[in-house]
């Protein structure tokens, strides 16, 4: 057994063609806050707002030649995913068209539990009905 490593933070990086545009579009649909370098439009992070702020963050690194993922089949497969648990979820599904997310043609879930939808650069990403399990 060893010993685990301390984390004083954790980040979610995700790779795409305007880290600035991303980073704005979940932080308008997160509530949260964008925090940038103005000399380095490259790498752009989205926290919660101060009276949330933990110790994890959304980061968004400008890659050139950025290609979105093809699900659930294509050239460029899913690496990963977000899945975000709200109250209500046609609520928050309102309201990430409203800042700028498509929801996708594919929609596995039978149950109705989760939304899948593409943010404005590809990625994926879930809306998922909360649970007792998440309070």
């Amino acid at each position: 057994m060893t010993t685990p490593i301390t984390v004083t933070r954790t980040t979610f990086a995700l790779d795409c063609p305007d880290a600035v545009a991303l980073a704005e579009f979940y932080a308008g649909l997160l509530g949260w806050d964008v925090s940038r370098d103005p000399e380095d439009d490259r790498w752009v992070e989205a926290h919660p707002t101060q009276d949330a702020r933990g110790s994890y963050f959304l980061a968004f690194q400008q890659v050139d030649n950025y290609r979105a993922p093809e699900w659930p089949e294509g050239a460029v497969p899913q690496q990963a995913h977000l899945d975000f648990y709200v109250p209500d979820l046609e609520t928050a599904a309102a309201a990430a068209v409203a800042c700028g997310a498509r929801r996708h043609e594919v929609q596995p879930s039978e149950s109705g539990s989760f939304i899948v939808f593409a943010d404005p650069a590809g990625h994926l990403f879930c809306l998922c009905k909360a649970s007792n399990l998440d309070a």
